[in-house]
């Protein structure tokens, strides 16, 4: 029982999950100017992880050949034979379907008719079909990753707001130098695989300085919040260290020390993400309520 437990779990990537719904809480909290509702944050977060985690069931279930050959995955329940396709199937639709009746049922419509696209692009279109197909296949396929933030604010809200799709762009084009620097280190495995990533089709040169292109867009897009009064100083303030070590790093990934220098680029990607949106939300917690009480005074005087 406790091994079946522990592969089904893995065939929900946790960790990978649990960034997903961070950044899916962080926008439930920025929608509303003070605490979102109970059923929201609960009934929306438990309904966009379920989602997340079939997704993450059906991307392993269709990509269990790859995985066989792949280092990286080979560990995967499915590719070690510990689960097989039926059991896998059956878990991940069990998810999806518990997933849309969660938030059709207790969150409102719009995010599960949002939720579901995301769950398809990711699971159908980039795995099933652009990951196979074409070396842009992350950039493609990168804006059903970068759809957490959105579900969150339409769970508290129920409608979209340019805000939410601010932070929508930040994940997606964070995205592709994310992913190419693990694909960088990982070339072979994917060769192997005959998955044409990036390094694979062009070469790892070409893929540095795609990294490095995209880190400046990215710098670029995390200044949106602030030029559009979303976010102030606090955010700024953090954004601009953060953005200042990415493009360190991603310079430096031009002429690396070593082989190893890609998984620290790709592991401090994972980092920014997190306190970037952790600096957001200090941001919309401090500076909000000072906000608000200026507005009060003004109206009493």
């Amino acid at each position: 029982m406790n091994l079946h437990f522990s592969q089904y779990l893995q065939l929900t990537k946790p960790r990978i999950v649990a960034l997903l719904v961070f950044c899916a809480v962080i926008g439930m909290f920025l929608a509303v100017p003070g605490l979102p509702s109970w059923r929201a944050l609960i009934f929306g977060t438990l309904g966009i992880w379920l989602a997340s985690s079939s997704a993450a069931a059906f991307n392993q279930l269709i990509d269990q050949r790859i995985d066989k050959v792949m280092v990286r995955t080979s560990h995967r329940p499915l590719a070690t034979g510990e689960l097989n396709t039926r059991q896998v199937f059956v878990f991940a639709l069990s998810l999806g379907i518990a997933s849309m009746l969660v938030l059709v049922v207790l969150v409102n419509t719009l995010t599960a008719l949002l939720t579901f696209a995301g769950l398809i692009g990711y699971a159908v279109i980039y795995t099933a079909f652009l990951k196979r197909a074409t070396p842009q296949n992350i950039v493609i396929g990168g804006l059903a990753g970068a759809i957490p933030p959105v579900l969150g604010w339409t769970a508290v809200t129920g409608a979209l707001h340019p805000y939410a799709l601010q932070l929508c762009l930040i994940i997606f084009v964070w995205t592709p130098p994310h992913f190419w620097a693990l694909a960088i280190f990982r070339r072979e495995d994917y060769s192997r695989a005959q998955v044409p990533m990036l390094p694979v089709t062009h070469g790892v040169v070409f893929t540095r300085w795609h990294i490095l292109f995209y880190t400046v867009l990215l710098v670029l897009v995390t200044l949106l919040p602030v030029l559009t009064g979303m976010s102030g100083l606090i955010y700024l303030g953090g954004v601009a260290v953060l953005d200042a070590a990415f493009l360190y790093y991603a310079v430096r990934l031009l002429r690396p020390p070593d082989e190893l220098y890609a998984m620290k680029v790709f592991n401090y990607s994972i980092i920014y993400l997190m306190t970037l949106f952790a600096f957001l939300l200090a941001d919309h917690w401090l500076v909000e309520p000072i906000v608000q009480q200026g507005l009060v005074l003004q109206q009493a005087v």
